[in-house]
């Protein structure tokens, strides 16, 4: 499918759209354009947009180049390998993706645990390499480079610290990092942008801890919100800066949104750690908490919000239609409540939902057959490119608002001046609204669970 939605402004045209449906099984079809009309618009529920009411700009959406996913999409049949490659990356075949991230050493989803300081003892760091991410994870990365033909801006997240640099002496199962280790953790992050740059691959940003709550069977380590300020303040902001990588973004919590505000805000209340702060991170794990977003935002206004992990957890969920509307009701929601980009976890996994290094399997949006002979396109996938393929980098978020609480539904501007109208009906029944965008309407109607995008060129004008 090829979806042109960078083009310069141009006259008015008909509403085209496009929907997925759990029922009739359609996956990002195109449907019928709709007229628009001027005049008065009908009565009954409405979606309202004024696109020259704008919000915050949009960096994109993607997923994370793990361990698991590089190594599946290594095994793939070369026309396979190919069609993940255009799924994920093309912006005229497929999502387009432009924001990914990327783990920094081991995570559940690698194939066991690693570090790049492994040497014990070693503070000066003279053992540190990229050997492994050399083997699997930078190859994929190079092929979606050259599949994007833009940028994708790379955030580096680390599950742990090497296992001498813990308390506990082991990368999995929690422990925090010992004290007299914290300035060679935070050189551990420069060393690995350096190294990253050295092969063709900038780094965007990095999070401080992925999920600093959680004590994991997994590669995982503790951070109180006063140990991630301290962290930052005093040994990873000045380590950026003094290596000359001030513009690398640091994100705090990445972790659940159910204690967002707290986290962040303990940080951000800190002149002098904040000012090394580009924003805060966030998962789904826990209850949904959007209004922690939004006091986030409202509290602290110059500071970005990012969703930087979400899966089904649970094994693969082979053909479940739960995962469309999850994926696009925390997408409207975040967006709504000023999250600049979203970020799925693994972009591919295989039939089980691995390799997962302790059995800890999840759906991805993009499954590999055991022969690795076919790719399965999930619900997520079709969910995600609702947003993805109509929403470009620097698109802002408009003013959009529906009167009836069944229509969840947020809009965004392109650069070209477009504006892309998400709708999701989680509902039983379909839903017949009008949609009014810059003084035009169109009538429309989304299924019964089912999730529309539709693309008003110019505005509406």
């Amino acid at each position: 499918m090829t979806i042109d939605v960078t083009g310069e402004v141009s006259p008015p045209q008909a509403l085209r759209h496009w929907r997925s449906c759990r029922d009739s099984g359609e996956r990002l079809a195109e449907q019928p354009p709709l007229p628009w009309h001027s005049g008065p618009p009908p009565g009954g529920p409405q979606v309202y947009v004024d696109s020259t009411r704008r919000l915050q700009t949009l960096l994109g959406f993607g997923g994370a180049f793990t361990e698991a996913t590089a190594t599946v999409w290594q095994q793939l049949a070369p026309a396979q390998a190919d069609e993940f490659l255009r799924a994920c990356f093309s912006p005229t075949e497929g999502h387009g993706y432009t924001l990914c991230r990327v783990p920094m050493g081991s995570s559940d989803f690698g194939l066991g645990n690693y570090a790049h300081a492994d040497v014990e003892g070693d503070f000066a760091l003279q053992h540190f390499n990229i050997e492994r991410d050399r083997q699997a994870i930078l190859p994929l990365i190079h092929a979606a480079q050259r599949v994007a033909g833009r940028p994708i801006r790379l955030l580096a997240s680390p599950w742990s610290p090497p296992a001498w640099m813990k308390t506990t002496g082991r990368m999995n199962g929690g422990g925090q990092l010992r004290p007299e280790c914290r300035d060679a953790w935070a050189q551990c992050y420069v060393k690995f942008i350096q190294a990253y740059a050295a092969e063709g691959v900038p780094i965007w940003g990095v999070s401080v801890q992925n999920e600093p709550q959680a004590t994991q069977r997994w590669d995982s380590c503790i951070f109180s919100a006063e140990e991630e300020r301290d962290f930052v303040r005093d040994h990873l902001g000045p380590a950026l800066h003094a290596a000359g990588l001030q513009h690398v973004k640091i994100v705090v919590h990445d972790h659940n949104r159910d204690e967002l505000v707290q986290r962040a805000g303990t940080v951000y209340a800190d002149p002098e750690a904040a000012k090394y702060v580009w924003g805060a991170g966030f998962h789904w794990y826990v209850e949904d908490h959007f209004e922690q977003v939004q006091l986030l935002h409202d509290a602290y206004p110059t500071k970005q919000l990012l969703f930087t992990e979400g899966c089904q957890e649970g094994g693969p969920h082979h053909g479940s239609w739960a995962l469309a509307e999850r994926y696009a009701r925390s997408m409207i929601q975040d967006l709504n409540h000023w999250t600049v980009g979203w970020i799925d976890w693994n972009l591919l996994l295989d039939e089980h939902g691995g390799p997962n290094h302790v059995g800890n399997f999840c759906s991805a949006p993009i499954l590999a057959d055991a022969g690795r002979a076919a790719l399965h396109l999930q619900s997520s996938y079709a969910a995600l490119g609702h947003f993805a393929r109509f929403m470009q980098p620097g698109a802002q978020r408009v003013l959009c608002a529906a009167s009836k609480q069944v229509l969840e539904v947020t809009a965004a501007r392109n650069p070209g001046g477009q504006v892309v109208v998400v709708v999701l009906n989680r509902s039983d029944a379909a839903q017949g609204f009008t949609l009014l965008v810059d003084g035009r309407w169109a009538g429309v109607q989304v299924p019964a669970h089912g999730i529309l995008s539709l693309l008003a060129a110019n505005g509406g004008t």
